[in-house]
């Protein structure tokens, strides 16, 4: 095996392939990237036997055809400590590969590429495309709600739900709610649910980096794979059943709150300064054309702020996670931001005042 390769064409899809690797692997070959040279098109694998990633890079000229593993971290620091512009010529030779640039030269260990797994292609019972930056909006809206270790697994993840049409992607961590739905082309006569676990969810993010280029999609009964022309990625997807997202959307509030995204933006992250750390709580309080946000913590420290809100009728004090406020206040980019609230110990459903693609649930919090 043999080839020469600019910095700049291997470094992105390196960097994308090794971000799927994990430091510590029970499978010494799970720390290696395995490398494919076929004519002019050489691909980088990368995989923890849950996520695989696969990256694309045509060569300028051919090389000497081949596949090998090789460390993936190490090679990821190699090429980004080159200069701008190298050029890397890549030499197998007797079971080790040497990586060569103007007066830089590092030999790697290697391990065979027949010891590298290989992520089952499993039948596919849906297949769909659309435009990258569809995918990269219903994640960027809903992902910040997933639960990171939670026992109940199938929440360490994202549903995806398919219905003709239409994509609607839901997360919960169980105090919170995101969904996000798109209108795609896709043909479906029933509804198809999928739960793509947490790591797949931002690892696909990151590689959907050209938004008008199209991404085709395959769903099958364990798998998800998603391939553009510079990628393919794979992923198992978690096996649970997720909770009934419908049953959790606040129905028949009959309070409405109208108020600039920006203040209540700010207004948040200053009384969160004083808020307990480790319950972040904060209480609202509601009155004639006024929210005010008030924080206590255990050092009897207080801090209050009140924001002009457009809302009448009678007063109303409810208590949230003010993290959790923060967080959607963040993903919605419309210049106002809607509250829908029942009472002091029911949800609010959080949305743009137009509509939008977008909704969020936040219980609240006894304070």
């Amino acid at each position: 095996m043999k080839f020469t390769v600019s910095r700049e064409a291997l470094l992105k899809p390196l960097q994308l392939v090794a971000g799927v690797v994990e430091r510590r692997q029970t499978l010494p070959v799970l720390s290696n990237v395995l490398v494919v040279l076929d004519g002019l098109q050489l691909s980088l694998t990368g995989t923890d036997l849950e996520v695989e990633i696969v990256g694309r890079v045509t060569l300028e000229q051919a090389g000497e055809s081949g596949e090998i593993t090789v460390p993936a971290r190490k090679l990821v620091d190699i090429c980004r400590s080159l200069p701008d512009g190298a050029i890397i010529d890549f030499i197998e030779d007797n079971q080790r590969i040497i990586v060569k640039s103007g007066r830089s030269r590092f030999t790697l260990s290697t391990l065979p590429a027949t010891d590298f797994p290989n992520v089952e292609d499993g039948r596919s019972d849906l297949q769909f495309s659309c435009a990258q930056k569809e995918i990269k909006r219903l994640i960027d809206r809903t992902a910040f709600a997933m639960a990171q270790q939670d026992v109940r697994y199938y929440l360490n993840g994202m549903l995806w739900e398919v219905t003709n049409e239409q994509l609607r992607v839901v997360s919960t961590d169980g105090h919170r709610l995101a969904m996000c739905t798109r209108q795609i082309d896709v043909q479906c006569a029933e509804k198809v649910q999928a739960i793509l676990p947490r790591k797949g969810v931002i690892e696909l993010a990151r590689l959907l980096d050209n938004p008008d280029a199209p991404v085709d999609i395959k769903l099958g009964s364990n798998h998800i794979r998603c391939s553009t022309e510079t990628f393919t990625f794979t992923s198992k997807l978690v096996d649970g059943k997720f909770p009934d997202y419908d049953r959790v959307l606040p129905r028949g509030g009959d309070k409405l709150v109208y108020g600039s995204r920006t203040d209540l933006k700010q207004a948040f992250s200053r009384t969160a300064i004083l808020s307990n750390e480790k319950y972040r709580g904060v209480r609202l309080i509601l009155a004639d054309g006024v929210m005010t946000i008030v924080a206590n913590n255990p050092e009897q420290e207080e801090a209050e702020e009140q924001v002009t809100v457009d809302y009448a009728g009678e007063s109303i004090e409810v208590g949230f996670n003010v993290s959790y406020l923060q967080d959607v206040c963040t993903v919605l980019d419309s210049d106002n931001i809607k509250f829908t609230l029942a009472d002091a110990s029911s949800s609010a459903l959080v949305e743009e005042p137009d509509g939008g693609d977008s909704v969020y649930v936040v219980m609240p919090m006894r304070l």
